[in-house]
């Protein structure tokens, strides 16, 4: 194997670094990738299926930090494993899914084996390794000896460069990508929509983890003053997460069980139908104390449906989409803002349907995984 990628989030574990992981190597080169992600149950089929080799391995630490007996002890742990894994493989370079914990490991291997490592940096996780010194310190030193540092978007990079001291020239910028082929319009249909409890009302998606940065109150906040105008309006929420008991807890206390339906997570057929059926897509996100949208997968796969798509302005959700041309960006603080630009699509469908077309187009020119597994061949051969 001529690399090994060690992320601990890799599928069939939903999350979706992990997936943009799986999917960037399963087009580059995969008979040459040996991938070592974490335990998770129901693992063996997908293994058994992949177009390259898995080897899982307990990758989780309650502490990412090292300060401790117990979190030196677990890295030292974890590293020399999987350095005994590479024994034979004839591995030329190291792909780690995060900055920590994988990026640690990777410096350790550095030290162990001299081998070169790569990190991908997602965003989001930025604010939380500013929470501690040592964490701050540990990431530090990730990135001062990783051979080169792999961005999800321009806005991380600028992170890196502005907060972090990241050299430039050991920095690269790939987006996640779409799979047009699967992600693709369809034409309404009443049982599917019947057999996700929408019938035909309209109906506003959001999918995402159940976290504040994904602004789903504001969502729900909008529903209560939206459905003056739209008496048949249905917030559909896909996801599950640590805000779940607070969002439902808002929702009875607005009365607005009529209007806003918990998917919970939806297998990938559902969640296919549940994006070509809906009207209209939005992430509300925000800045919260620190927390940011790094890219937002999601938002590429409503609009290869066909969907236009409703987004907040910070993070590196901007660059998702082209406000005005496939979807909005508004601030997502302002409540008035977000009512108004969902009320203006809802009152427009042949707005909606224009959009929707250039958000097909937008999808597939730009983020078809076609397009970003050249970019990522460029990348990844530049040894």
């Amino acid at each position: 194997m001529k690399r090994v990628v060690i992320s601990e989030i890799f599928p069939p574990r939903v999350g979706g670094s992990g997936r943009w992981l799986y999917e960037l190597f399963t087009r580059t080169a995969p008979r040459d990738t040996l991938v070592i992600a974490g335990k998770d149950n129901g693992t063996a089929a997908f293994d058994a299926a992949a177009p390259m080799a898995i080897r899982r391995s307990t990758l989780t630490l309650r502490d990412w930090g090292v300060v401790s007996w117990r979190g030196w002890r677990t890295y030292g742990k974890y590293t020399g494993r999987i350095a005994r894994l590479l024994r034979s493989t004839g591995v030329e370079s190291i792909y780690c899914g995060r900055v920590l914990p994988e990026g640690w490991i990777g410096l350790r291997l550095r030290r162990k084996r001299g081998l070169d490592y790569n990190v991908f940096v997602h965003g989001e996780e930025l604010n939380t390794l500013r929470t501690s010194r040592q964490l701050t310190w540990m990431a530090q030193r990730v990135f001062d000896r990783a051979r080169r540092i792999i961005a999800n978007s321009q806005n991380t990079a600028a992170i890196l460069t502005e907060q972090w001291t990241v050299d430039p020239q050991r920095l690269a910028v790939l987006y996640p990508g779409v799979d047009t082929q699967r992600y693709r319009p369809a034409e309404p249909d009443a049982a599917a929509r019947a057999a996700l409890g929408w019938a035909d009302r309209p109906v506003i998606l959001t999918v995402g983890r159940l976290q504040k940065r994904k602004g789903h109150d504001r969502l729900i906040a909008a529903i209560k003053q939206l459905k003056q105008g739209h008496p048949q309006i249905l917030l559909a929420v896909v996801g599950d997460g640590p805000e779940r008991d607070a969002l439902q807890a808002q929702v009875d206390h607005h009365e607005l069980h009529d209007h806003v339906i918990f998917h919970g997570p939806l297998d990938d057929e559902q969640l296919l139908q549940a994006y070509q059926q809906c009207d209209l897509f939005v992430l509300a996100n925000r800045t919260e104390r620190g927390d940011f949208e790094g890219f937002g997968i999601v938002l590429l796969e409503a609009q290869a449906c066909g969907k236009p798509v409703i987004a907040g302005e910070t993070g590196g959700t901007r660059e998702t989409l082209q406000s005005g041309q496939t979807g909005l960006l508004v601030d997502a603080n302002n409540s008035a803002a977000l009512d108004l630009a969902i009320d203006g699509l809802l009152n427009n469908p042949a707005e909606r349907r224009r959009m929707g077309e250039a958000a097909r187009q937008w999808a597939v020119e730009q983020f078809d995984w076609t397009v970003i597994a050249q970019q990522a061949e460029a990348i990844l051969n530049d040894q």
